[in-house]
């Protein structure tokens, strides 16, 4: 989840407290704190009030584009949203990577497993 980190981001740019930030986009200093922490998911209409807050993309803040004011069109959108990493032919075609670094087929499957057993400790 890159959203809480870009959020926490935007922030600190503005010398904001959390609770500066959470009083100006309507929600509590708590749930702020969980989305900064990747803990928990902003839904749609707190994260276009972040969006607006900051004058960033919604887009931008989901890690869709690492350019704030970029606004992906509808077709590239549903298109990364459907992305399915597990799929070989995908995990191919894109330069997936870390560090800069980009991950062999046997990384990406390793990262895919924890990513699987993370969630399943979670249901």
């Amino acid at each position: 989840m890159i959203h809480g980190n870009r959020i926490a981001f935007l922030r600190e740019q503005r010398k904001m407290t959390q609770e500066e930030l959470s009083q100006k986009v309507g929600i509590t200093r708590a749930a702020l704190s969980h989305y900064e922490n990747n803990r928990r998911e902003p839904d749609y209409e707190t994260l276009e009030a972040i969006a607006n807050f900051f004058q960033v993309s919604a887009d931008y803040l989901m890690g869709r584009t690492n350019n704030p004011s970029q606004h992906l069109d509808h077709p590239t959108r549903q298109f990364v949203d459907s992305l399915e990493l597990s799929d070989n032919e995908i995990l191919e075609k894109f330069n997936l990577t870390i560090d800069g670094k980009r991950l062999t087929p046997e990384e990406a499957r390793r990262f895919i497993a924890f990513v699987r057993a993370e969630r399943s400790l979670k249901e």
